[in-house]
């Protein structure tokens, strides 16, 4: 059974309702018990200095001092993601008519998306909070991500995803030898199965149910990482994927957190959310003007981001106005042509949900939403080998010859 409460979390005090501000002490908890809003963590930073996390590990440990982790986290086993490189995309910038433009690539994370980074924390808190499995429902990369961390640290994964996955992302995950079980049914239906489970089996870890607060705060290293890799600076815009919502939102929160602490200068940003049109129920409530948004049924290609009831969707209206940003969708053609713009003119090759993201950055550059003048990021959170069904039917080669050179002249190639 959980511990009911944790003495080695590093810089985390305590776990605050979003909406009614209570508080409690750390410990397995995830909904606030005076009006069942979520939690999430509170801290008390201390002293850091950019010098203090440039001195750390070259993964995302080098902000434990910002992290709900033990402080000695480093000599745990874990997958040790992060610090992913962030390319300047001058090609793809000049096809959109943007003047500076990047791309924030966590498909150079151990299991290949920015999954690795939630699952380090929260199997970090796990263990600090007594828990005996990793667990998790998955839309795909976050089972990988959950097998590998489980199968790094030597305890056992159970994981829970829709039995209609991409095969890649099913292979992925089985590979790591963890309990894996297929549900009939969408992410939704899932994610309702695994907090029952959680209700019963007392020494698993949900990481994005009963550990959801220190799960979460994972993002806001993407958030950290890009601000020092542009020279400790925030970008004037940056563009989200939006599943559950809370990579948008923490990624918010690191840039907060950093200003706070006198880590970069106080400047204004824009943060824009990015869905499928057919998993779009927050790019939805934006358009109507909704305070929250309806939940859909998804049917998309982008399936990593195929989520019909996101936990944090509220929030990410809340951010997106907040900073004078948008919501916006992209149809599942323009997500197809998202991937192939950003591998043809970048050499990176994203899975569907980079290629709502980039679908999403054509559509705000060509409406003139956002500024073309602005210093912009994308994230691109995952690797396009686990969605290649999605680009099979529209690639193919060049030509197929025979080897002659008089068949190499007649295909017109030269």
């Amino acid at each position: 059974m959980a511990l009911t409460s944790a003495t080695n979390l590093g810089p985390a005090t305590a776990l605050t309702c979003r909406e009614c501000g209570h508080s409690r002490d750390l410990g397995p908890h995830y909904a606030c018990e005076e009006c069942f809003g979520p939690l999430e963590i509170s801290y008390d930073f201390g002293d850091v200095t950019r010098a203090s996390i440039e001195a750390g590990p070259r993964n995302i440990w080098r902000y434990k001092g910002l992290l709900p982790v033990p402080s000695h986290i480093e000599e745990t086993p874990n997958t040790e993601p992060g610090l992913t490189r962030l390319v300047r995309a001058d090609h793809l910038a000049e096809t959109l008519g943007l003047t500076r433009l990047w791309v924030k690539d966590d498909s150079g994370n151990p299991t290949h998306s920015f999954k690795d980074r939630v699952v380090a924390v929260a199997l970090a808190a796990a263990r600090e909070l007594g828990f005996k499995v990793l667990a998790c429902p998955s839309t795909g990369n976050l089972a990988n991500a959950v097998a590998a961390a489980a199968a790094r640290a030597g305890i056992r994964s159970a994981v829970f995803v829709p039995s209609d996955l991409e095969a890649q992302k099913i292979i992925t995950t089985a590979v790591y030898g963890g309990t894996f079980v297929t549900v009939d049914g969408n992410y939704d239906d899932v994610n309702r199965l695994a907090s029952e489970i959680a209700g019963e089996q007392e020494d698993w870890a949900f990481v994005n149910v009963n550990v959801r607060p220190y799960y979460a705060e994972g993002s806001k290293t993407l958030g950290y990482e890009i601000a020092e890799q542009l020279g400790w600076r925030l970008p004037d815009q940056i563009v989200v994927p939006v599943a559950s919502g809370s990579q948008l939102t923490k990624i918010d929160k690191a840039f907060q957190e950093l200003i706070k602490l006198g880590l970069v200068e106080d400047k204004p940003y824009r943060v824009f959310g990015a869905q499928p049109a057919g998993c779009d129920p927050v790019a939805h409530a934006f358009k109507q003007g909704w305070d929250v948004f309806r939940p859909v049924k998804p049917d998309t290609i982008a399936k990593s981001l195929a989520i019909g009831n996101p936990a944090d969707g509220t929030y990410v209206l809340d951010v997106a106005r907040r900073t004078g940003g948008t919501v916006e969708d992209v149809t599942d053609e323009q997500v197809v042509e998202g991937i192939r713009l950003l591998a043809a003119t970048e050499g990176i090759f994203g899975e569907t949900a980079g290629g709502v993201t980039v679908g999403v950055l054509k559509k705000l550059a060509e409406s003139g939403t956002l500024d073309p003048s602005a210093e912009t990021v994308i994230i691109n959170s995952g690797d396009g080998l686990k969605t290649l069904d999605a680009v099979a039917p529209v690639v193919a080669p060049t030509a197929n010859i025979a080897p002659t050179l008089d068949a190499f002249r007649a295909a017109g190639i030269a």
